[in-house]
């Protein structure tokens, strides 16, 4: 892509650039992306000649003859492309502005890092290493080719944090920067999509495409949607019609790319109006109804899978129950008051607050803001928990985030954790993945893993762990499964007088400052998954000369990507760290893996309670690639099986 004009808003592009959809997957992805590796990248020589001249003429320039390079440079890249000579002038006056308004210099890994990112590819960047500065550069040399950029976060906090942190070298370049999150007005939004480089989350990108598709589609018209694309805002002259929030889908930075577009991939953004209240009546008499049908005989549960459903004896008995409404509207009834009660956990899949149900996202482990279950599941965990059933949104639009990101014309991200899913992206989105060497040696250290019969005794080990490395003043950070494992671990801390704190989706509030205070010497937090958190882990003096920090893996992830987000905390930037896991045979993810006589052979193995360690990993990571592969098919599916809803319903925003 070396050379190519960044696509913008215009005669070239139409008024509302996006991607055309395409029609379905190529088989041939599947069988490159097997031998489809991430490899170490490397800066082209050209473009180092070229970044290598400017920045030594930006050492002896005044403000005047910066002001002219960044004009011409500025013309060049919108006449010409990112050819090495225009992009390497442009990256070198970003780096210097970098320097001179923020006080950060870029190191050589992070601007190889932001080239890769304006060559429309991802990058594994090592947490740590300044992910936020090297998308930081890609921005401002995308925002200068004139190219509308969003650069999406994981949440509205990080949005903000990074939004602050580079305004100084948006305002040197003379660009101009938005921050869109929930709590913006949507008055304001199309005009502060109009700035140069809007920071924003995938969410609110994604619905605020919705209602532009709502807007501007009508009743599912091609005609509307073609001209839309074309440039044309009332193709059928009925009047002028209001002007849309985007500019289009030209340019995407994805930070956490991976959890985006693999963890997030099979949770469709749905943008609806407030329907009809349900009767309550018909709810809580099927609610009833659920706790009196009988497991194997009347209902059939998939725990992988989260469903729930009748057999023909149970479809019978919810069948005679009289109510006002079919059979099959009592069947789906029936089908999510058993989920809700054997197959949805508060305190893991969810937690009850001042706003009542709350959806807990399961990369991250933080409360999922607006996010409901479709259908009638959330109602019936409404009254699972005692709520009263409340009206969910009908259906107008819905979208998932890949098919979201592949309409942009130019898409790239980058992760701590994007080599293991190398194959799986080229797979689905035909990208490749590169690695950017580290900035600094390595210096963690990995101690390995230890398998537990039981959960109680993984506990024991986990407490011993972190009072011994609390001993020696080092900072420890324990990651668990859920806001339960959480609650129990932290009882048993209390018990044993160990001061601690805690960091799950019920402290969302103020993570930040419990974040800072992680990388105090002797702290001990401990935190439901870690994925988006980490970055303001910064070690003091003390905790630094004793080690650095110690992480404490408690259970194993349904990705290794996750896991690794989670280890990845510490040793950072070339500080010391160190990393184990202990783990027990009654982990969800084992135990689903393996059945009961493999489980009791190797607990007739243990030595003071101890799976060895021979065993140990065959018995963990391969539930792990178990796992990953069938969420790996569930994804493909999901992929092939939505284009194909698409294609039919002939409109890209449509409901079911």
């Amino acid at each position: 892509m070396s050379g190519a004009v960044l696509p913008r808003p215009g005669l070239a592009w139409g008024t509302y650039p996006q991607r055309p959809e395409p029609a379905g997957l190529p088989a041939w992805r599947v069988w490159v992306a097997l031998v489809s590796r991430a490899r170490v990248a490397r800066l082209p020589r050209k473009l180092q000649r070229a970044l290598h001249e400017a920045t030594a003429q930006l050492r002896q320039a005044d403000e005047t003859a910066r002001a002219a390079l960044l004009a011409r440079t500025r013309h060049a890249l919108r006449r010409e492309g990112l050819v090495p000579q225009a992009l390497g002038a442009a990256l070198a006056l970003a780096a210097d502005a970098l320097g001179r308004r923020c006080g950060k210099v870029p190191y050589p890994s992070q601007l190889l890092a932001a080239t890769l990112l304006l060559q429309g590819r991802f990058a594994e960047m090592a947490t740590g290493e300044g992910k936020t500065l090297a998308m930081g550069l890609a921005c401002a040399v995308a925002a200068l080719a004139g190219a509308p950029v969003h650069l999406l976060t994981a949440n509205d906090y990080l949005a903000r944090r990074d939004r602050e942190l580079l305004l100084p070298l948006y305002e040197e370049l003379g660009l101009t920067s938005a921050c869109i999150i929930a709590a913006t007005p949507q008055a304001e939004r199309a005009a502060l999509y109009r700035c140069d480089v809007v920071h924003s989350t995938a969410r609110e990108i994604g619905f605020d495409y919705l209602r532009d598709h709502v807007q501007h589609a009508g009743e599912r018209d091609p005609r509307r949607l073609r001209a839309l694309a074309l440039g044309s805002a009332d193709p059928a002259g009925t009047g002028a019609a209001a002007q849309p929030l985007l500019p289009g889908l030209c340019f995407a930075l994805l930070d956490e790319a991976d959890s985006l577009l693999l963890d997030e991939a099979t949770t469709p953004l749905l943008l609806g109006v407030q329907g009809a209240a349900p009767d309550a009546r018909i709810y809580y008499g099927v609610w009833r109804l659920a706790r009196l049908l009988v497991p194997q005989q009347d209902y059939l549960l998939w725990p992988a899978q989260r469903r729930a459903e009748l057999t023909p004896a149970g479809l019978a008995r919810v069948a005679a129950a009289k109510a006002r409404c079919g059979t099959q509207v009592l069947a789906d009834l029936a089908h999510a008051a058993l989920a809700a009660r054997h197959l949805y956990e508060r305190n893991r899949d969810y937690i009850v607050g001042a706003q009542g149900v709350m959806l807990i996202d399961e990369p991250t482990g933080r409360v999922a803001e607006g996010r409901r279950w479709q259908g009638p599941l959330h109602a019936m965990v409404q009254i699972k928990e005692g709520l009263a059933p409340e009206a969910g949104p009908v259906t107008a639009a819905q979208i998932t985030y890949p098919r979201l990101f592949g309409r942009y014309l130019w898409l790239a991200g980058l992760s701590g954790t994007l080599a293991d899913s190398a194959a799986q992206l080229h797979a689905l989105y035909g990208v490749r993945v590169s690695r950017v060497p580290l900035a600094h040696p390595d210096r963690r250290r990995w101690q390995g893993e230890r398998l537990f019969v039981s959960g109680a005794q993984r506990w024991q080990a986990v407490l011993g762990a972190v009072q011994r490395e609390a001993a020696l003043g080092r900072p420890v950070l324990v990651g668990t499964e859920s806001v339960a494992a959480s609650a129990e671990l932290c009882a048993l801390l209390a018990c044993a007088g160990i001061a601690h704190q805690r960091l799950d989706a019920q402290q969302d509030a103020d993570e930040a400052a419990r974040i800072a205070r992680a990388g105090v010497a002797g702290c001990i937090t401990v935190a439901t998954n870690i994925a988006g958190r980490g970055t303001d882990i910064q070690l003091d003096a003390a905790a630094r000369a004793a080690g650095g920090l110690h992480v404490v893996v408690t259970h194993k992830h349904r990705s290794r990507r996750i896991e690794r987000q989670l280890v990845g905390r510490c040793a950072r930037q070339g500080d010391p760290g160190s990393a184990e896991a202990l783990l027990a045979l009654d982990d969800p993810l084992i135990a689903a893996t393996w059945p009961r006589p493999v489980r009791a052979a190797a607990a007739v193995l243990v030595w003071h309670g101890v799976v060895p360690r021979w065993l140990a990993w065959p018995l963990t990571a391969l539930a792990q690639r178990a796992q990953e592969a069938t969420d790996a098919a569930r994804r493909w599916q999901l992929a092939s099986s939505e284009r194909a809803l698409d294609e039919a319903l002939g409109y890209a925003g449509a409901g079911e």
